[in-house]
């Protein structure tokens, strides 16, 4: 069991610090007549979803007062709106260009609403984007998908290139079915298994596959319109009742047009008109001096602490500076992981997670003490002095819980904060506190068993 223990203990270092690579590492060594060269580099998964393909390499994702970026202005066009509907809608459009941009795969984007007397605009930070073209393209489309029924059956629809140079039949008028985006429960990338060209497949909602059937039946051998904010995607014809509530959309894609148009309609569609007001690149407000001296004042802060845990504690301190490195480790490579994008507020709430860490530590040790000199031996004092400095943890950390919810903001509050910077020093604080509960209650815990059992 001991071994197996030490087994897993040994993997899960080798799996942090592979995680946690800051560089390749070269190596070339010989064994017997085999040479093996190479180089060990962080783990990469690459997986494909909807269509996507989304690289998950484990490199700490910058925020844009890191590493920079571009900055997009849209003028929200609120001219068909009641007024008392205004600041509704350009939340809800807010929320859905967010949406549209994560999708994108663009890491920790900063999205708000800025009203300048009767204007109304929607500010885009993109950290890490120099050329945002494609989402440009997407965030600016209002992706609003509609089906309809051709009035006049003789008329029919050109779609591609080829006829619509030579096409001499009128535009028919079309005839509203009341199915739409909204009708949509997802829409994926595929590729047709004749052409291989990219097409993109609906699926529709218990009502959309009701509505669609029902269309579908009345216009057998008609062509049905498919329309995205008012121009003709795709008009097939219809050969058969569609009654499965699938229908596959082929606009001429590429396959990042087709990536684009699934995912405007996933997102949802804009309730106000966007317009590309402004765009600029901007590069980190932060110099690389900057960065260097918060990074030095970090290590030199850790190093201090670590100094007078070991010089007040003795070897329990240097016990918890070993915790203290399984922390960072750990911190890092679920920074990694998820992936969070650190702002230099984000990397000030990992340092602030490093105290809470140690403080822990100085209340479990403190109450070891306090059981070793009413005469209780080790054993019995660790123990006891784990059990009873559990609730002032607890309670420390849950506090510190709390203020990370209220400053991220989750439900976006109008009350309470709603900025990206701040957001970010929360979610590194909480998840550096939930690993410091863990590793020193844990982790601090298995390495005192462990080297006072050798002593």
């Amino acid at each position: 069991m001991k071994i197996f223990t030490r087994g897993l203990v040994a993997i899960a270092v080798f799996l942090l610090l592979w995680v946690n690579l800051p560089v390749s590492i070269p190596y070339n060594f010989t064994i017997g007549v085999r040479t093996f060269t190479g180089e060990i580099t962080r783990p990469t998964f690459v997986q494909t979803i909807d269509g996507r393909q989304l690289v998950r390499d484990f490199s700490l994702k910058l925020g844009l007062d890191l590493q920079g970026g571009s900055s997009l202005i849209f003028q929200a066009d609120t001219s068909g709106l009641a007024k008392a509907d205004v600041n509704d809608a350009l939340d809800s459009a807010r929320d859905i260009i967010e949406r549209r941009v994560n999708m994108f795969g663009v890491s920790e984007p900063s999205i708000r609403t800025i009203r300048s007397g009767e204007s109304y605009r929607i500010a885009v930070d993109l950290p890490g984007v120099a050329d945002p073209v494609e989402a440009i393209s997407l965030i600016g489309s209002t992706a609003q998908l509609t089906f309809q029924e051709i009035a006049t059956p003789e008329a029919t629809i050109a779609t591609d290139e080829a006829n619509l140079a030579t096409a001499s039949a009128r535009m028919p008028t079309f005839i509203e079915t009341g199915l739409s985006g909204k009708d949509v429960k997802k829409a994926s990338v595929t590729f047709n298994s004749e052409t291989g060209e990219p097409e993109v497949l609906l699926e529709f909602k218990e009502e959309g596959r009701k509505k669609f059937a029902e269309i579908s039946k009345r216009n057998v051998g008609r062509q049905v319109a498919i329309l995205l904010d008012d121009e003709v995607l795709s008009a097939p014809v219809v050969q058969t009742p569609i009654l499965d509530g699938n229908a596959v959309i082929s606009g001429n894609f590429t396959t990042d047009s087709a990536k684009q148009f699934a995912i405007a309609i996933n997102s949802g569609a804009l309730p106000v008109p966007v317009k590309l007001l402004e765009r600029r690149n901007v590069g980190p407000t932060l110099g690389a001096v900057e960065v260097r001296q918060s990074l030095i004042a970090g290590i030199a802060g850790l190093l201090m602490v670590m100094l007078f845990m070991v010089a007040y504690y003795g070897r329990l301190g240097l016990i918890a500076c070993v915790a203290l490195l399984f922390y960072g480790l750990i911190t890092l490579a679920i920074f990694r992981a998820i992936p969070i994008v650190l702002t230099l507020p984000g990397i000030a709430g990992f340092i602030l997670s490093i105290g809470m860490a140690v403080d822990s530590n100085i209340l479990i040790f403190e109450r070891i003490k306090e059981e070793i000199r009413k005469g209780r031996d080790f054993r019995q004092a660790i123990r006891l002095g784990f059990g009873r400095a559990m609730d002032a943890i607890k309670d420390a950390n849950v506090t510190t819980l709390l203020v990370a919810f209220i400053l991220f903001n989750p439900l976006n509050w109008d009350f309470l904060p709603q900025f990206g910077l701040v957001r970010g020093f929360a979610l590194t604080l909480a998840i550096g506190v939930v690993t410091s509960l863990f590793t020193g209650i844990i982790i601090t815990r298995k390495l005192i068993q462990f080297f006072y059992r050798s002593s």
